[in-house]
């Protein structure tokens, strides 16, 4: 390759009398070379920057399985600290800041996230455009500093429950996204009575824990970090949500006391609000309350069968074609209903019904299946990095 050439290299005088050639001819070919100098040292395109923002102990699985298929993004990830969500961010590999944190109080919680949202707005890193999950903190922030927004969400919870204040609240506000994606089973009526445009709303054929355990590699020695190889995962409700009816207070004790006598193992999940004293009477080798974040991907692929007050947990296991139970103390949500109506997903609030179908699982067959998921993801990934060129 030539070395980069300079028009003030040469002048007229330079040129050997004895030389038939003009000047403006030397002037042309060194044009040239500067030119395809130029080209050979300009910087490649410039990745696009993604601020990610997770609250959720499921959203590093999902955003991980997500960008994991798209490779031509630079990613700026922040976390809440709520629950394993710090752990578990820093586990599924994401370099982050921690902004906020969640609060076991309802009122100070309502004032975390208003709190939240005004620390996101100023401190947002650099991006070309956010990714979200469930977030209207993030939404919020993005419209604020004029960053385009993508966000996912399978929540239509108020399709089904009136009465629901707060959870209007951040419908509307989730509906303010550049762009939202959502499961075919979600009801778009939930986004477009807020004003976003059907344009703006972009549907694909599965769920979005699909895209969580479609990377999923299971840890064969994951069992060797629990006092036994076979067990049940429970998971309580998430009593102090705005829709969430807890008048009937947990199944949990219930649950618990069930599956000890008919001889199972539990690994119970709490989540932090009082709920972790509903196992303190059972010994660590029947019942085991983790003191670290455990991936609950593992937890799901080792286990007989999950159960859980609320959805994700519920629904990565299904999408694993592993046995899971809901026993959320509401209405469903369209994909709950969607996974029901596929046999795919048990919901019950009778404890002595869900005990028998556990009974019934001990001689089935759960050959967990990944296939379906990768589908999905490699659909949600395309769709996504349609969006983010349109930008």
């Amino acid at each position: 390759m030539l070395p980069p050439v300079s028009s003030r290299q040469f002048s007229e005088s330079d040129a050997p009398a004895r030389l038939p050639i003009a000047l403006p001819t030397v002037e042309r070919a060194i044009d040239r070379i500067e030119r395809r100098n130029k080209r050979e040292t300009a910087p490649s395109r410039r990745k696009p920057v993604a601020w990610v923002d997770l609250v959720s102990p499921s959203h590093p699985f999902f955003f991980k399985g997500l960008l994991s298929a798209l490779s031509d993004l630079s990613v700026e990830p922040t976390v809440r600290s709520k629950t394993e969500t710090v752990a578990l961010s820093r586990e599924t590999g994401f370099d982050h800041t921690v902004l906020g944190r969640d609060f076991d109080s309802p009122g100070l919680r309502k004032a975390g996230i208003g709190l939240r949202t005004a620390e996101l707005a100023l401190r947002m890193p650099d991006c070309d455009l956010s990714l979200s999950a469930r977030n209207a903190m993030c939404v919020l922030a993005s419209t604020l500093r004029n960053v385009p927004s993508i966000h996912f969400t399978d929540n239509d919870i108020t399709a089904y429950v009136d009465d629901l204040p707060a959870e209007r609240l951040y419908n509307r506000i989730e509906a303010s996204a550049t762009h939202s994606v959502v499961p075919a089973a979600y009801r778009t009526e939930e986004l477009t009575r807020w004003g976003i445009h059907p344009d703006r709303i972009h549907t694909y054929d599965g769920y979005k824990e699909d895209v969580s355990v479609a990377g999923f590699e299971p840890d064969p020695t994951f069992t060797d970090r629990l006092p036994f190889a076979e067990y049940l995962v429970l998971r309580p409700e998430a009593l102090s949500a705005a829709y969430v009816d807890a008048r009937n207070g947990s199944m949990v004790p219930d649950l618990l006391d069930g599956a000890i006598r008919r001889g199972h193992n539990v690994v119970y999940l709490p989540r932090g609000r009082g709920d972790e004293a509903l196992a303190r009477d059972y010994p660590e080798a029947r019942v085991f309350v983790p003191e670290e974040a455990l991936s609950g991907l593992d937890l799901a692929w080792h286990s007989l069968c999950v159960l859980t007050g609320s959805g994700t947990m519920a629904r990565e296991a299904a999408c694993m074609d592993k046995p899971a139970v809901s026993f959320f103390p509401g209405p469903l949500l369209s994909v709950d209903r969607s996974l029901v109506s596929e046999d795919r997903l048990v919901h019950s609030r009778d404890p002595t019904a869900i005990l028998d179908h556990l009974d019934s699982l001990e001689t089935r067959e759960a050959r967990p299946d990944l296939s379906r998921s990768r589908r999905v993801r490699t659909e949600v990934a395309a769709l996504t990095a349609g969006l983010i060129n349109e930008r």
